[in-house]
């Protein structure tokens, strides 16, 4: 089977103000690298609009209504100090939900090996109340809720890699063992969760990494912290929160990591989810904002996806 790659033009109409790190350009980069011959072999789907009702899985109608009320009809109105939309962000957020619901399903009926949803705006950073963090919508927690209710499935792990820790989705699953959330991430750092000691009912194992760490450590925590508690939970499904701001060049953080960690963890969670979820994986793109180290980093993760 092939590796599935969602897209839509809509993603690019969801506007933040000028200098702002979440742009538009970031997803042109990505496509720009995903052009290329070696990527010819993606199957490019349009991604479809979500059914509204599944932001209901992970957020409290509410909170959805106060979010759509927010949307301008012009222009561009900020929600907090980091987090805006514009006329058609609501549009962009719904159609996120709907690709990365869509992946699910890929990979249950058997229509994908795996799936590399390139979606913005990013999901990991809302909390079940909250819109924060550049983030709307938790996509990623969304997708999980779906995969139980639609796929009859026991546990999903969602697996973050983000250099900013994933507050909403560790919120959102606090106290369900049925969703295991791992997070690799620098610590301190926005929002300034993640500490190891932040566990859930057992089903949240954070890696807080310091600033300056590099591939090598980052390495060994994936490898002594999140991969064992994967074989423990034994997954039958896994999500990745795919943010590639742990890059070296990514002017947010400084973890400093190379596009090879992004490939070799890839390869890892491939690894994991043939032994414990029948092959089914999906990757949701998160952060990154240099243009550069995100493109060459989303190259090495999908490279890794296609190869299987």
């Amino acid at each position: 089977m092939v590796t599935r790659l969602y897209t839509n033009p809509i993603f690019l109409e969801h506007l933040t103000p000028p200098g702002h790190p979440e742009r538009p350009d970031r997803l042109r980069a990505v496509e720009r690298m995903l052009d290329d011959e070696a990527f010819a072999d993606l199957d490019r789907v349009m991604a479809p609009k979500g059914d509204e009702e599944t932001i209901l899985y992970a957020h409290p109608r509410e909170f959805v209504e106060r979010v759509r009320a927010a949307i301008p009809q012009e222009g561009i109105v900020n929600l907090d100090a980091d987090t805006s939309v514009s006329p058609k962000s609501w549009q962009a957020a719904v159609t996120a939900v709907g690709a990365a619901n869509a992946a699910v399903d890929d990979v249950f009926e058997g229509r994908a090996a795996n799936v590399f949803v390139a979606s913005r705006p990013p999901g990991h950073h809302a909390e079940k109340t909250t819109a924060m963090g550049f983030c709307l919508f938790n996509t990623a927690a969304i997708a999980a809720r779906h995969a139980q209710r639609r796929h009859g499935v026991e546990r999903v792990a969602i697996v973050d890699w983000d250099v900013h820790h994933g507050n909403g989705t560790q919120d959102i699953f606090w106290d369900d063992p049925t969703v295991m959330y791992c997070s690799t991430h620098q610590m301190p750092l926005y929002p300034g969760t993640g500490a190891k000691s932040e566990t859930g009912v057992g089903n949240i194992v954070n890696a807080p990494l310091a600033p300056r760490t590099g591939s090598d450590v980052f390495r060994d925590a994936f490898n002594s912290r999140v991969l064992p508690a994967i074989d423990s939970f034994a997954p039958d499904l896994i999500i990745i929160s795919a943010g590639f701001d742990a890059h070296h060049r990514d002017p947010l953080a400084e973890i400093n990591l190379t596009e090879h960690a992004f490939d070799g963890a890839t390869g890892q969670l491939m690894e994991r989810a043939t032994r414990h979820a029948g092959n089914r994986l999906v990757s949701l793109l998160e952060g990154g904002y240099d243009l550069q180290g995100l493109a060459f980093s989303v190259a090495a993760h999908v490279g890794r996806l296609m190869k299987g």
